[in-house]
């Protein structure tokens, strides 16, 4: 049976190593090993690429010199070259992908720089240029982590609803409450790690800790569940600090809402680590829910019964741990 818990392990080779303590001989070695491998593990070929601007420039110049070798036509080059903070955005790292642009029928066409007028029965007009095609993929993004929860109405307390709380950025607590909405339950919310993290461990470990406060609720004779106001502002207050850690949060990207005209700049997900982030669970979960109201229980925040969570209280994984999870200020450092 394979297990299921979390393995003392990551799943792609990382070197913790600062990528400027090594020599410029040293670190192109790393490059090219680490882009011949390819795929989003290109990061970890040093551990401080998305922690250090000065570290990002030599990842970053070296994969505009791989894009400049591989694609013959300059110009097209030069758009394909990123110019932003490498890793920030989700990376196209060499597998053939750079490759196809030399081919006679792939054309590169900037529509951030010149958008597109029309569509037309035969294709797209950009430039007073038809570009015949037979098929239009449409790459038009989406509000993540909040847009689902933007589209129902959900009401709370006093008749407030979630949107209008989360006018000025998503407020929860450990991301699977808010403050005000009694009983709801957030998968994978703003404030837990989620898409920086596995996203099939990180709903799992949601779903086994909402399961057992559930069933603590049943125990208790509980009728409700609230995240407490100032608990959900500490949380708040420690992602945000936390994320300016990382270079992630400098970005124009989805991750703040850029992709979204008129939203909030806010650093959704939590960069402090999934491993430290577990244990803030657990340990909110072993003092009775602390940071939590259960309305009704019998006997108010007592210590509930481990069910499903007994495979998550497990220790931290030291050799993942990154500065950004130094910076979280919950890493055990002996």
């Amino acid at each position: 049976m394979p297990r299921r818990g979390r393995g003392r392990r990551i799943y792609f080779p990382f070197n913790a190593k600062p990528a400027l303590e090594a020599s410029p001989e040293e670190r192109r070695r790393q490059y090219e090993e680490f882009w011949t491998n390819g795929g989003l593990p290109f990061l970890g070929a040093y551990g401080d690429l998305l922690f250090s601007k000065q570290a990002n420039d030599t990842i970053a110049d070296f994969a505009r010199e791989k894009i400049r070798g591989i694609v013959k036509d300059p110009a097209t080059a030069e758009l394909l070259c990123p110019d932003n903070v490498f890793g920030c955005k989700r990376l196209c790292v060499d597998t053939g992908y750079f490759d196809t642009y030399n081919k006679p029928h792939v054309k590169l066409v900037d529509v951030a720089k010149t958008p597109i007028e029309r569509f037309t029965d035969d294709g797209v007009v950009v430039a007073g240029t038809l570009y015949p095609l037979d098929a239009v993929v449409c790459a038009t993004g989406f509000a993540a982590m909040t847009g689902s929860y933007d589209k129902i109405r959900i009401t709370g307390r006093g008749g407030l609803t979630l949107a209008e709380k989360w006018q000025a950025g998503p407020r929860t607590y450990l991301g699977v409450a808010s403050a005000g909405f009694p009983n709801l339950f957030m998968i994978t919310g703003p404030g837990s790690p989620s898409v920086l993290a596995s996203m099939i461990q990180a709903i799992e470990q949601h779903v086994d800790w909402m399961v057992d406060l559930m069933a603590h609720m049943r125990d208790t004779g509980a009728r409700s569940f609230e995240a407490k106001v100032a608990d959900e502002d500490q949380w708040v207050e420690h992602v945000n600090e936390v994320s300016q850690v990382s270079l992630r949060s400098t970005c124009s990207s989805w991750y703040v809402g850029a992709n979204v005209p008129g939203r909030p700049r806010v650093f959704m997900p939590y960069i402090g680590g999934f491993p430290v982030y577990v244990q803030k669970c657990n340990e909110v979960m072993d003092t009775g829910y602390d940071g939590f109201v259960l309305d009704g229980a019998k006997a108010a925040n007592a210590a509930p019964e481990v069910r499903l969570t007994k495979r998550w209280h497990v220790p931290l994984d030291m050799d993942v741990i990154s500065p950004a999870m130094l910076a979280a200020k919950r890493v055990p450092v002996v």
